[in-house]
Formats: C-alpha cells, structure tokens, sequence
C-alpha cells in the first residue's frame, strides 16, 4: 500500500481503530480516520496515532452526503474500509431505528457518495479503487449444533442488528453489480482485543468482576460463538482489501467455538491467574434471563480466504485471551474514560 491514502469509517471504534493503528504503524500509507465519536466511538482508541504525520482524524457521520463527498475529493483515497456501523445486539433490540440509519441509509450515502466521485475521476481511478465493506456473520442468522457458515450461506438474520447489516451487505454488492464499484465483503465471527467497548460480553465480564460485581449470563450459557482476535481479524482484512477479488465475499473466523458460560470461566480464570490472591471470580456468576431471539450458534468456514488468499490467525485463544485480560488490568483509565456517562455496565435489551 506504499503511497496509497485509505480512508477509514468507524476508525475510532474498536476494530476500525485496530485498523487504523496498524495501517498507520506499518509507515506506508496515507491514513483518513472518519468517525462520528458517538458511546462506542473515542479518540482515546488512536491516541497512539494521533500525531503521525501520515494520520487524519475527520469527525464526520457516514449518513453526512456533502459532508462525505467533500472528504473524499479533498483526500482522494484509493480505498476505503466501511467500519462504521451501530454494532450491538442488546442496544438494537432497545432502538432498531438507530441501527437502521446507519448500516443501512448510512451505508448507502457512503456508497453512493463515493460512486459519484469516482466518477469525477475517471475510468483509470475507478480501475484502481476498492471499497471494504465489514460485516458480521450474524447476518447468517443461527445454527444448530453442527455445520458452519460460508459465503454461500443464505440470508436469515434474526436481529435488528443483523437484519441492519444484512441489508448494507445486499446494497454493497448492489452498487458493485449495478455500478461497477469495486466491492469486496467481508463477514466475521466475534472479535475480542484490546479497545473493546465494556459493553461486550468479554470488557464486560472483566469490568463487573472487578468491581465485585455479578457476572451475568443469558439463559443457560449454552449459546456458541465463534471467537477471532481482534489483531488476526485485522490482518484478514487488509488480505481481502490488497489481494481479494472486487464482487468476492470472504469469511473470517478465527475458529474457536465456545459457549458462553465456557467463555465467561475462561475470561474470570485468566483473571484470576493475572492477579494478586487468585480469586475464584466464577463464583460472580449469575444465570439471568435470555435475550429475546438468541440466536443458539455461529461458525465461520474460513477455507476461502485461507485457500484463496493465503490468511489465517497467528494467535492462539489462550494467547490472545491472556493479553486481552492483561491490558484491560493496564488500562483500567481507559475504561473509566469512555464509559463516564455513557455506560454503568447495566443490561442492555432486556426482554419486556
């Protein structure tokens, strides 16, 4: 990418900024970071970065059509890498609307707003461009206890969150069959790292547990996830926007199925072994009414990318799980800063 300016959307949450600090690290590119900075969103997550001299922070909503036109003929990129999304299961169930204007109006504007650039452009610009949109394999909806998805996998998303991504996957590859705007897609299984906002099961558990607090689980924990770490899923990513086929879709799972309840004991054991008296945290552990429409399980068949592109995860579960645990026990100022008067670790879509 020596030379090359990528514009990131979402880049302050915590995938698009995991995006974001290695793209800007790794020296070669131009690096355009558009967020709105809503709860998830925090300029914390680029510190780091915030100086380097090939880093641009624009405050922006995907959804802002002149706001996003004028960007991108300022800057010019030759790529952008569609990250911003509203991305919670709980919050959607308390305020679909919200998910639906941004995965999928904003989505559209973003598309659309790049198209009609390019087209200012020129045919060699439009040759060249690529646009990343990341998604969730949630829009495959639910499995049961065999099988795994893959991009031939049909449609059946089962909560408003899923149904908002479904429906901004269907208009990117619409504007590359109906346009010609070089798409790709990617869907992934659950990213788990550093920067996740404490909302999430994993932040979430360690947070409560911190604090002495019980650690909730919804039904019977038997609900299974695919877990992929957040660095490999970046990795993936920038495999599938430099060496993927524009109109292709590519899976990214990181191949690590537990159960929830498996996932919570394995959270509160790595916190008990990094610190001082080695508490038995899972006896926080509270069984707690199931989220409406749980979906029962999600796995990713990652052979395409794996075959087609040469990807894979560098990093164990036990690995990856044991640094996240450790910089969430560094970086308890971090947490305090991005949830003060946005979130006190309470229950989000709770039945009615």
């Amino acid at each position: 990418m020596e030379g090359k300016t990528i514009l990131v959307t979402g880049g302050a949450g915590f995938i698009g900024s995991a995006v974001v600090r290695r793209l800007v690290h790794a020296g070669a590119a131009r690096v355009v970071t558009v967020d709105r900075l809503t709860y998830a969103g925090h300029l914390e997550n680029l510190a780091e970065v915030a100086d380097a001299p090939n880093h641009r922070f624009a405050r922006l909503d995907i959804a802002d059509d002149a706001g996003v036109s004028a960007l991108l003929d300022e800057e010019r990129p030759d790529a952008v890498v569609h990250l911003a999304a509203e991305s919670h299961v709980d919050r959607s169930i308390d305020d679909p609307e919200a998910f639906v204007a941004t995965n999928v109006l904003g989505t559209q504007r973003l598309l659309e707003a790049t198209r009609r650039h390019l087209a200012r452009r020129g045919a060699g610009a439009r040759a060249r461009f690529r646009f990343l949109h990341v998604s969730t394999d949630e829009v495959y909806g639910s499995l049961g206890p065999t099988g795994r998805f893959t991009e031939d996998s049909p449609y059946r998303p089962r909560s408003p969150y899923a149904a908002s991504k479904a429906g901004g996957d269907h208009l990117a590859r619409a504007y590359h069959h109906s346009f010609g705007l070089n798409v790709l897609v990617t869907n992934c299984s659950n990213n788990f790292g550093p920067y996740q906002y404490p909302e999430k099961l994993i932040p979430l558990t360690l947070m409560r547990a911190l604090a002495g607090e019980s650690v909730p689980i919804y039904g019977d924990g038997s609900n299974v996830r695919d877990w992929l770490y957040v660095e490999d899923h970046v990795a993936g990513l920038l495999t599938a926007l430099t060496q993927g086929q524009p109109g292709e879709t590519y899976l990214i799972g990181g191949d690590n199925e537990r159960s929830n309840l498996e996932l919570v004991r394995s959270v509160l054991d790595t916190l008990a072994a990094l610190t001082p008296g080695r508490r038995d945290y899972r006896e926080l552990i509270t069984f707690v009414p199931d989220r409406p429409g749980h979906d029962f399980r999600y796995a990713i068949d990652a052979t395409r990318i794996r075959s087609e592109l040469g990807w894979r995860p560098r990093h164990s579960f036990e690995d990856a799980m044991r640094a996240t645990v450790r910089w969430y026990l560094e970086h308890r100022d971090w947490c305090a800063a991005v949830t003060a008067g946005r979130y006190d670790l309470e229950r989000l879509g709770s039945p009615a």
